[in-house]
């Protein structure tokens, strides 16, 4: 651990702390959440492109970028999350052109919205 002059039980609760050699003390990591790990940017940022090129609709308007979180039905994610699966599967399996980046991009869409429904739902 870099700077870390050591690890010890501290406080009221004896949690486990870590002493920096600056002198500053902060809890451990040890069972939170590390979104810097589980995610990447790169991919994240390309899928922030994606839904930027998807906003204009038909009439030329363009929509929230929260519009998705206003509701939709599971059906329709699920529907058109198979949709996307078979056009990363065939570019995939080279019997489809396509950009397989936004073939992921529009699969993520539905698989996040379709969970998204079911979170909402349980808070």
């Amino acid at each position: 651990m870099d700077g870390v002059e050591g690890v010890f039980h501290g406080g009221f609760d004896m949690e486990r702390m870590i002493k920096f050699k600056g002198g500053a003390t902060r809890s451990v990591d040890d069972g939170k959440l590390d979104f810097e790990g589980f995610l990447s940017p790169i991919v994240l940022e390309r899928y922030a492109c994606y839904m930027q090129k998807h906003r204009k609709q038909a009439d030329g308007k363009m929509r929230e970028s929260d519009n998705w979180q206003n509701g939709m039905c599971k059906n329709r994610y699920m529907k058109s999350m198979f949709r996307h699966f078979f056009d990363v599967w065939k570019i995939h399996r080279g019997v489809m052109a396509g950009d397989m980046e936004d073939a992921l991009c529009a699969l993520l869409f539905n698989v996040m919205g379709y969970l998204f429904e079911i979170l909402k739902k349980k808070s």
